[in-house]
């Protein structure tokens, strides 16, 4: 469930600032959007957008965890990426409008997550005043083609542990926190999630995790990593 408050973003520490969107946009210039996007704050396994929506619009993370998903027509969910504060989704059909309805849902992970809205002709209206943005939302969707390009790269070329230890390493540099002698990583994704993102079967996973865990790497607690040395995750993620 969603709590919608139109207008209402706040001024300070805003993450939504940190975003391709205002990294390079003067305060005022920023204000001028900002005041025109439709914030939300949505419950845990809510949905932002869902899979053959046909609307124009992108959504800011200001807050919280938000995964993308796709279901195939025997209705299977496939977990393709996770998202966190300060990303952009669901960008492209405001970039390609008659590319067709969206291929994915967006399913919020945690309670009190926090989703602006822009539509697609707000947005062009605004990139005319401000063209470097534009520039900069094209490296957005480069840097997310060449994530994609990459992990197709690892799937051929990696075996599963190499890519668990990648995944683990992605994981707790975007949402890990210090906790005692490790970096804790709160992913609340189930055993087949997980292996859905490294892209191996949920046994094999779980056998690379088990490895790691009897090295001392790493400890596991319900749906939370703790990683005690990312320098032999380092040194197995390229191997």
């Amino acid at each position: 469930m969603a709590v919608h408050k139109p207008n209402e973003i706040p001024d300070d520490g805003n993450a939504l600032r940190q975003t391709a969107l205002f990294k390079q946009v003067p305060r005022l210039d920023a204000d001028q959007l900002l005041g025109t996007m439709h914030e939300s704050t949505y419950a845990k396994g809510s949905t932002v957008f869902r899979q053959g929506d046909t609307d124009h619009r992108m959504y800011l993370l200001e807050e919280g965890r938000v995964k993308l998903v796709r279901q195939s027509p025997d209705r299977r969910i496939q977990l393709l990426s996770i998202h966190g504060r300060g990303e952009i989704l669901g960008e492209i059909p405001v970039f390609d409008p008659s590319g067709g309805p969206r291929t994915a849902s967006a399913v919020v992970m945690v309670n009190k997550t926090k989703v602006a809205a822009l539509d697609h002709d707000t947005l062009f209206d605004w990139l005319n005043q401000h063209p470097k943005v534009a520039v900069d939302m094209l490296q957005v969707l480069a840097h997310r083609l060449r994530t994609d390009n990459e992990h197709i790269s690892d799937l051929v070329f990696l075996d599963v542990p190499a890519r668990l230890a990648k995944t683990l390493l992605d994981l707790a540099t975007r949402f890990g926190e210090p906790f005692e002698q490790g970096l804790m990583v709160p992913y609340d994704l189930t055993q087949e999630e997980l292996a859905q993102l490294v892209g191996a079967s949920r046994e094999t996973v779980n056998k690379a995790l088990m490895d790691f865990s009897n090295r001392g790497w790493i400890s596991r607690k319900g749906r939370t990593i703790i990683i005690f040395q990312p320098g032999p995750l380092i040194r197995r993620s390229r191997m």
